[in-house]
């Protein structure tokens, strides 16, 4: 064997090695994280029905959660129609799913008015609100972004907040998100998924 050529076959060899240890890491890693349980934190909400509502709920069989507000001009009735839709197109395998519109605007979106916009769009997602520092503890510990938003020349606000929707496996653990403007056949192929979890 040419001698020169050696130092580069034993640099080829350790880079193999290492980026096998790094593939191994990140597949362990993977399943490690698969495993780590519930994601969230422990709540106490209320429905758009006005029933109690805790993590419990989210763990009772896999979860479609989005995080928005009643005065959201597109992203929100967008998300929930397209939800609903995609819920639909699945057929009997939506039973295998719990479906959620939690409020990141508590002082203006109670349950009746949960209520009345949620029903407006579709039967089978349920509205979540609370009390405002209730609300917040949950979103933090849901990772979920909402900031009110003055709006100019107006004593209203808008909110920005997380567009994607969460979903949760059967014991409520972090099973992957749906983006906003996801391609709908994907979007499809992801609740099946879930269904199965």
């Amino acid at each position: 064997m040419n001698k020169r050529l050696l130092p580069a076959l034993i640099a080829a060899v350790a880079a193999l090695v290492v980026a096998a240890g790094l593939l191994t890491f990140q597949a362990s890693r993977q399943i490690t994280n698969s495993k780590q349980g519930p994601f969230g934190t422990p709540f106490q909400l209320t429905t758009m029905d006005g029933a109690p509502i805790t993590e419990a709920a989210f763990r009772e069989k896999p979860s479609a959660v989005f995080f928005g507000f009643t005065h959201c001009p597109e992203i929100c009735p967008t998300t929930l129609f397209e939800l609903d839709a995609w819920l639909k197109k699945l057929g009997p395998e939506a039973d295998s799913i719990n479906a959620y519109f939690v409020t990141v605007d508590p002082e203006r979106d109670d349950a009746a008015t949960l209520k009345t916009y949620v029903g407006n769009v579709s039967d089978r997602i349920i509205g979540v609100t609370g009390e405002p520092d209730k609300m917040a503890a949950m979103l933090k510990g849901y990772s979920v972004y909402a900031r009110r938003v003055p709006i100019e020349g107006n004593a209203d606000y808008t909110m920005d907040h997380t567009a994607s929707i969460y979903l949760l496996d059967g014991t409520g653990g972090f099973f992957g998100t749906i983006a906003y403007g996801e391609n709908p056949d994907t979007a499809v192929e992801k609740l099946k998924r879930l269904a199965k979890s």
